[in-house]
Formats: structure tokens, C-alpha cells, sequence
């Protein structure tokens, strides 16, 4: 994932999740905001209950990872938060319900090789 499209600013945090409703979707909790830029932000947010910090940046490489293999349309910020039962859950388990969580916000284009 490049550090162009990576949100990482407290204040945004805060201005995402204050003014959008969130959705849910098993161990993941989605904010959604549209704007005017040609780009799109994806914020990652895994609490300090998941484990210690090593566990914890596990789950973001793995995440940032799963976030890779897509193309996705442009104008949006969205801010990943993970819940507890992540950690019970295998890589391939994780991906699909991500995946199926960004694709029912419709956020991932259609036309790309999966040969990535």
C-alpha cells in the first residue's frame, strides 16, 4: 500500500468517524466518506486488546496486504477498525470478509486481472 493513499492524521480520524455512520461486518467496523479528490485514504485502527504490539502490526501488514490486491474507485477515505474476534480467524478467512465488506460499499472496480 502507498503512503500516498494511507490516512494517519488524528484529526481525520476523528472527522470520519464523527460525521458518517458506520458499517459493520463480522470482526470489522467500516467509515465511510466520499469527497472531491482523485484519490482514496484507507486508515487502519486495531485496538490494544487484539494483543501486544508485534500482534498488533501483524494484523495491519496482513490488512495493508489484503487492501493491495484491489483496484478501487477513486474519492473516498475509509477508516478500517478491527474488533476482538479477529485474532481466532486465519489470513484467508480475514480477506474474504474484507473483501466482501468493501465490495458491498461497492468500492473495489470491476474490471481488473486477478493475476496480481
Amino acid at each position: 500500500m502507498k503512503k500516498i493513499h494511507i490516512l494517519k492524521n488524528s484529526r481525520d480520524f476523528d472527522r470520519i468517524i464523527k460525521s458518517n455512520k458506520p458499517y459493520k461486518y463480522k470482526d470489522y467496523i467500516i467509515y465511510l466518506e466520499r469527497n472531491t479528490n482523485d484519490l482514496y485514504k484507507f486508515g487502519l485502527s486495531v485496538g490494544k486488546k487484539l494483543g501486544n504490539a508485534v500482534n498488533r502490526n501483524k494484523i495491519k501488514r496482513q490488512l495493508k496486504s489484503i487492501i493491495d490486491k484491489k483496484d478501487y474507485q477513486n474519492n473516498f477515505n475509509c477508516i478500517i477498525i478491527v474488533g476482538k474476534g479477529i485474532n481466532e480467524k486465519k489470513f484467508k478467512e480475514r480477506e474474504d470478509n474484507l473483501l466482501f465488506a468493501l465490495n458491498q460499499l461497492e468500492l473495489i472496480k470491476e474490471n481488473r486481472n486477478e493475476q496480481k
